[in-house]
């Protein structure tokens, strides 16, 4: 078997084949590179691959660093699938809370917030009323989000918890167990390139999308904590392999703002004015991540 090479700079990335006249760069780009071989155990490269090598690494330095082009918000459920229900005594009356609506409330919220604040980047919803986008459908508008050069998208499912522990409460972010193993790859892209090549590319990529997830997870539950904790229980970071989670294919968590079959949870998120909190500690975390990536160039200045 050939040996592959990999060469690292910052965000930018070159994947090589000595012997093959390409390189892959950032995971989808075939560029024609001359000649890379091995002799005696070292590396040669052809004076053509040598500056091709040179001129990507330092155009990659020039222009504008890693940036979030864009962020989809996702409210989990909605027209025929009203997510979990929770029904409450209050007074003389019953509390009715329904999944759907509390979590298209709060996206609504972190949305509003974002185009306010980020009027240069796409701000998505997979719902907008009470329709239902199926799951499916929901990770496709994520996966063809058409991106630039150097530009990222992070995806945001936001839902209620029911449990049938009525004393279960507080709000948790999850994100996908790091040992679980997906295709972020696009292999149309590289079809025509040698099937071991490929393995090496999807961890890679797949190993930045899990700490970038799990960063992500970790600012948005302390900003959450920061808005609500004083109210709600902190339940912290969770791993599960959510489907919309474990599909989307770039950094990616889901939010539980609380337990609707909890009376103290239910009557908080029946507060409009809790929501508004909720959602602002949201936006905060997701903001702090947005700032720190872009100031990292990607997490590689830190």
């Amino acid at each position: 078997m050939r040996k592959i090479g990999v060469i690292v700079k910052g965000r930018d990335c070159l994947v090589f084949k000595p012997g093959f006249p390409w390189v892959i760069h950032n995971y989808n780009k075939k560029i024609a590179a001359g000649q890379i071989t091995i002799e005696n155990g070292a590396l040669i490269f052809s004076e053509t691959a040598e500056k091709i090598v040179r001129t990507i690494f330092s155009e990659a330095k020039e222009g504008r660093g890693p940036r979030i082009a864009a962020v989809l918000l996702d409210p989990g459920h909605g027209g025929r699938d009203p997510g979990t229900i929770g029904v409450h005594k209050a007074g003389d009356n019953n509390l009715k809370l329904i999944e759907k609506d509390i979590v298209l409330k709060v996206a609504k919220i972190v949305y509003k917030l974002l185009k306010l604040n980020y009027p240069d980047k796409k701000i998505l919803l997979t719902r907008s009323d009470d329709s239902y986008p199926t799951l499916e459908e929901r990770v496709e508008m994520a996966n063809r989000v058409s991106l630039g050069e150097n530009e990222a998208i992070i995806f945001l499912s936001v839902h209620a918890n029911a449990s049938l522990n009525k004393n279960a409460s507080g709000f948790e972010v999850w994100y996908l167990p790091p040992e679980y193993r997906r295709t972020v790859i696009d292999k149309e892209t590289l079809e025509s390139e040698p099937e071991e090549i490929i393995p090496i590319l999807n961890t890679m990529l797949e190993e930045e999308y899990t700490v970038e997830s799990i960063i992500l997870a970790r600012q948005i539950l302390d900003r959450m904590e920061e808005k609500i904790g004083n109210r709600s229980v902190n339940r912290g970071l969770k791993e599960e392999t959510w489907y919309v989670v474990r599909n989307a294919k770039m950094p990616s968590v889901l939010v539980e703002i609380g337990f609707v079959t909890n009376r103290e949870d239910a009557m908080l998120l029946a507060d409009s004015g809790y929501l508004k909190e909720l959602g602002e500690g949201i936006y905060n975390g997701v903001a702090d991540f947005i700032e720190y990536f872009e100031s990292t160039k990607g997490f590689t200045e830190q």
